[in-house]
């Protein structure tokens, strides 16, 4: 058996958050090649704000954020050079065609189209024009077109149809067999599963729960009713 894969990324008893209020505490996570990781959770419990503090886009309070095995606080532009890729919710220039919005982003329509045939009707179609689905895929594409070494990725498949979904997920599945690393924050929590090799569960601000698939399966009725219901909370507190 091959030792495991170091990590691309990991946090340690990291805490994040806004000001001085932390959303996230005492959060430990990794991420290591060639696997799909989940991040699941209801609203609120500091999803986003941990992909942030992962991409170096927000820093963290305490603890530390290990990329590529150094703990220097490096900013989310010096980590996308080295091969870190973070997608959000439809993140197109809507000013900007398909084909421009690939060019800005570095990537050949060629291998766009390769990983997402729908984009190739769509190369001169503005990207505000475009529906929620082909805006997503675009982002994607971008994103994957590019091989990085590890993807995080904020709710890909937010308002989309399912079968968009299983196309956005599965792209991101043979990514991984080809060496890419992932963390997925995803709303569709059995879609996921379906992709994932480790999941994470998160509830205000830390991580209650950790497994395979296999295990989250065996009792996920349980789990969505006691982890993954939504916050009732006046505020809330993931951004």
């Amino acid at each position: 058996m091959h030792p495991p894969k170091a990590p691309l990324i990991e946090a340690r008893a990291v805490c994040a958050g806004y000001g001085t209020r932390p959303v996230v505490r005492d959060l430990d996570l990794e991420v290591r090649p060639g696997e799909v990781v989940a991040l699941l959770g209801p609203n609120g419990a500091g999803k986003s704000t941990t992909l942030r503090a992962l991409a170096g886009d927000l820093a963290v309070m305490s603890g530390e954020v290990r990329w590529l095995g150094d703990a220097r606080r490096a900013p989310l532009h010096r980590r996308a050079r080295e091969g870190l890729a973070y997608v959000g919710e439809r993140a197109v220039f809507t000013g900007l065609d398909t084909a421009e919005n690939l060019r800005v982003g570095r990537v050949t329509t060629d291998r766009a189209i390769a990983l997402f045939p729908e984009l190739g009707t769509r190369l001169t179609t503005g990207a505000g024009m475009l529906s929620g689905g082909e805006q997503q895929m675009l982002s994607l594409a971008r994103a994957l077109c590019r091989s990085p070494r590890l993807l995080l990725a904020d709710e890909l498949s937010l308002g989309l149809a399912p079968l968009v979904v299983d196309r956005l997920l599965r792209a991101v599945r043979e990514a991984a067999d080809q060496g890419l690393g992932a963390l997925l924050v995803e709303q569709h929590v059995r879609k996921v599963l379906d992709i994932a090799d480790r999941v994470y569960v998160l509830r205000r601000g830390r991580i209650v729960m950790t497994g395979t698939p296999q295990e989250l399966r065996e009792n996920l009725n349980a789990i969505e009713s006691s982890y993954l219901a939504e916050e009732r909370s006046p505020q809330r507190t993931d951004l």
